[in-house]
């Protein structure tokens, strides 16, 4: 189903290290709307157990998301879909 939206498999013998590829898998699914805007996305084990990957590869991988404004976790809550911010206008006005 993923291929079918335009989201490439995820490929933990790519060469790129597993936690980039599946943040890739994550965004990409974010970007295509399969993940939604503050959508939660589930839990680092569940997801680990998903993708196949450690346990530590999976939380890798969210950190990353959340370096990329993708995703925010909040302590007792978990990880949501970052909800997109609408361009400053300093971004608009170099264009």
């Amino acid at each position: 189903m993923a291929e079918e939206q335009g989201i490439p498999p995820f490929d933990p013998e790519g060469a790129v290290y597993v936690y980039a590829a599946m943040a890739d898998h994550i965004a990409a699914r974010i970007e295509t709307g399969e993940l939604r805007a503050n959508a939660r996305l589930a839990g680092e084990r569940a997801l680990a157990e998903e993708y196949g990957v450690a346990l530590g590869t999976a939380r890798r991988a969210i950190e990353e998301l959340r370096q990329r404004g993708l995703v925010v976790t909040l302590p007792a809550k978990g990880t949501f879909v970052a909800t997109p911010q609408p361009a400053s206008d300093a971004e608009t006005d170099a264009v």
